[in-house]
């Protein structure tokens, strides 16, 4: 383990190895799946891995174990062991922000030791979860009471990025293991409509705002949590009703005093941990309150067991590795720009999204460590949609469009909710559906298979599947707490050595910044501040805007 210093990727481009992968890869498009299949018969029993209770059959792909072993080579030669070693030990990887990246050590075991300046964090980490467990069984158990002595039954979480989209994928994920006689919520659009639409069947008094902003300042969430206090305040015609009605998921202790909460009622998380990676520090309050103490500590657990996995395991058998190597092949020696993520459980309906901030916001850069411009892709556009409603809306593009998208398919051995009729069980036809997409895919149906089905000679070439496709399959036992922090765990780590790889910083955000600036400043022109400079067009629909608004 290297604990002298964070090592230093370079630019991969210079790499022998990277090198060799441009050449295989350009003979490489004359082979087709069929082909590696038929001369390797036991091709998908061999190229898969399992970790925890997660399978990864990634035999349909456009590889072969060469082609597999250089991508290996390319990470350690990167010095992904290195890097790996470094984040868990709290090294500053984090460069541009001199930030060690620790979101492994909110689920480590309570009594794990890892220092940071000198402080053992595990116990600070330990404390805000029994905090976090106290508010959350005095809500469940219906103890909590709102200002006029109800009971909080319905609890809204504002926020954004981060401090949304992994609590609403995870609430919406882990929805079984919910109590269902509380209302869990989620609203982070700045739009008014998204406050509106999630508050207009409520009764103020029984509702319990999560505020979760680190700094108290982030403007999107402020201002919703502005119109939150001005409805409880209205509604209840007391601004003493506030400390009773809003918690805070934050670190600005004054500025959460100045908006009436209760200090003591104010969980606190740590710079170490980005937004995108803090479903489970104190940001999973509204996760921990849907789905109860001991399920949220299972889901950490699951995390922890992907953790370890990835921290302990050879790289040939490294799921997250292989996962990562498998999407870099695509996207730097095949040209893909987009990836498919495809659920076949409705409960993760929201993981797309999630996944989508997760890695576009983490590897979307063109700046590299040494703050140089890259000359190669970083990241890829995630997307997708749950189970077959996919199918019938893109699928299309997938089997027949003119460009490349790897996809990978997530489904599970044993459903939630089995129901069956006389047309068989939901979850049987789920399954074949997915296993169906993936063969379909790799395999395709060529023009002469279909000429035999007795097919016009004009209708052939437009049923015709040219295949070689490629896809993943993660196969898992079933959705539970666990399991979801173990597939969370799995594409955080994926992302991570991408960004390795790739010789970027995975853990900044520079990217958001200018927008926030230009939006503040124009807000302020659209109000009445006297105007700036802008482009043609941006002035023109500014006035268009300020002329209809009157």
């Amino acid at each position: 383990m290297q604990t002298d210093a964070s090592p230093q990727p370079q630019n991969p481009t210079n790499l022998p190895i990277w090198q060799q992968l441009i050449a295989t890869q350009k003979s490489f498009p004359k082979t087709r799946l069929q082909e590696l299949f038929a001369t390797d018969p036991g091709r998908g029993q061999r190229l898969n891995v399992t970790a925890g209770d997660i399978y990864l059959d990634y035999s349909k792909n456009l590889l072969n174990d060469e082609i597999l072993q250089s991508l290996i080579e390319l990470a350690r030669q990167q010095g992904i062991e290195a890097m790996r070693d470094a984040m868990f030990s709290g090294k500053p990887i984090n460069l541009t922000e001199n930030r060690a990246v620790l979101h492994t050590a909110l689920r480590a075991p309570a009594d794990s030791q890892l220092e940071l300046a000198g402080h053992n964090i595990i116990p600070d980490v330990y404390q805000v979860l029994q905090r976090m467990s106290d508010i959350s069984q005095q809500i469940r158990s219906g103890q909590w009471l709102g200002h006029t002595g109800k009971p909080v039954k319905n609890i809204i979480n504002i926020g954004i990025g981060g401090s949304d989209l992994g609590p609403v994928m995870a609430t919406e994920a882990l929805k079984a293991y919910s109590q269902r006689s509380l209302n869990v919520r989620f609203i982070s659009n700045i739009d008014a409509t998204d406050f509106v639409e999630k508050t207009q069947d409520l009764d103020p008094a029984e509702t319990l705002f999560i505020v979760a902003s680190k700094t108290f300042t982030t403007d999107e969430t402020m201002t919703n949590a502005e119109s939150a206090r001005q409805w409880i305040i209205g509604e209840l015609g007391d601004s003493a009703a506030v400390a009773r009605h809003f918690v805070a998921l934050s670190t600005n202790r004054d500025q959460v005093s100045a908006f009436g909460i209760d200090p003591n009622n104010m969980f606190e998380f740590w710079d170490w941990v980005g937004g995108r990676y803090s479903m489970t520090s104190a940001i999973g309050l509204s996760i921990m309150i849907a789905i109860g103490t001991d399920n949220f500590m299972d889901m950490l657990h699951g995390f922890h067991a992907m953790d370890e996995h990835f921290k302990t395991t050879p790289l040939e058998q490294n799921m997250p590795v292989i996962l990562a190597l498998i999407s870099l092949w695509y996207s730097n020696f095949w040209g893909t720009q987009s990836e498919a993520v495809l659920p076949y459980e409705q409960y993760l309906h929201r993981l797309p999204a999630y996944l989508q901030q997760a890695s576009m916001e983490s590897n979307g850069k063109w700046i590299d460590r040494q703050g140089k411009p890259v000359t190669y892709t970083t990241g890829s556009v995630i997307w997708g949609e749950p189970g077959t409603n996919g199918q019938h809306a893109f699928y299309q593009l997938l089997h027949q469009g003119t460009v490349l998208v790897p996809c990978d398919f997530i489904g599970f051995q044993e459903s939630n909710n089995e129901s069956s009729n006389t047309q068989g069980t939901h979850h049987d036809k789920l399954i074949a559906n997915m296993l169906a997409q993936t063969e379909a895919l790799a395999f395709g149906k060529p023009a002469s298979d279909v000429a035999k089905d007795n097919v016009p000679d004009t209708l052939v070439p437009h049923k015709t599947f040219y295949g070689n496709r490629p896809s993943n399959t993660l196969l898992i036992s079933k959705l539970t707490p666990n399991t979801l922090g173990q597939l969370i765990a799995l594409y955080e780590h994926k992302i991570f050595v991408q960004g390795v790889i790739w010789n970027i910083n995975s853990f900044d955000q520079w990217g958001v910044e200018l927008g926030k600036i230009l939006a503040k400043q124009i807000y302020g022109e659209l109000t009445g501040q006297p105007p700036a400079p802008h482009d043609s067009s941006t002035t023109t629909l500014m006035q268009r805007y300020k002329n209809s608004s009157k």
